[in-house]
């Protein structure tokens, strides 16, 4: 009985109650993305964007049940909407709002018009092109719940004042490009070419 207490005294002895903190190098090198030499910041805001992200998935899912569609082709329902007007919008325009390919809108529009939501149609001046517009009922699915877009976003986004919603626009559209680079370098496996390593610097 002795030695077995002995034994799981030494035990014990060789356990540390308090868990080794982590050494982890930075996520980012950029200055502009530290302070001091912390990427605390950086590493909270991804996890912020990456909520938003999330959020705003669910929400663009429900606003699209509601109108009996996908929550991507809401986006395309409300993008054609914008885009299209006197003559309809062109299928890269569209892709291009969207960030998208022009296979995909290509493919999505063809799903919404066969139910009677979108036209579509040669474009009279380049015959290989297409027009999409809302159709009639796609107008009146995307009235029905007008009121209800409209409160969600100003929910969303209802943190910003106008100078905050200024930045963030800019911040945002200026992601989209970088986040474009980073996923050419991830695309070609971590061995982008030297350009794209560059255009990070």
């Amino acid at each position: 009985m002795s030695t077995f207490r002995k034994t799981r005294r030494r035990h014990s002895a060789g356990k540390s109650s308090t868990p080794t903190p982590a050494i982890l190098p930075p996520t980012v090198s950029r200055r502009a993305l530290l302070e001091g030499a912390s990427d605390r910041r950086f590493r909270a805001l991804v996890h912020d964007l990456l909520t938003i992200s999330a959020r705003m998935e669910l929400v663009r899912g429900h606003l699209g049940a509601r109108m009996g569609v996908s929550g991507p082709q809401y986006s395309l329902l409300i993008a054609v909407a914008h885009l299209q007007g006197d003559s309809g919008a062109s299928v890269t325009a569209v892709a291009n709002a969207l960030h998208v390919s022009s296979a995909f809108v290509a493919s999505e529009t063809g799903k919404l018009a066969q139910r009677g939501l979108v036209l579509k149609r040669t474009n009279p001046h380049d015959r290989r092109g297409v027009l999409v517009s809302i159709a009639p009922a796609g107008r009146i699915e995307i009235g029905r719940i007008g009121a209800e877009i409209r409160a969600i976003n100003d929910l969303f986004f209802g943190a910003l004042d106008g100078k905050a919603f200024a930045a963030l626009s800019a911040a945002v559209g200026a992601l989209v490009g970088s986040s474009g680079t980073a996923v050419q370098y991830v695309s070609a496996g971590g061995r982008g070419p030297r350009a794209v390593l560059e255009a990070a610097e």
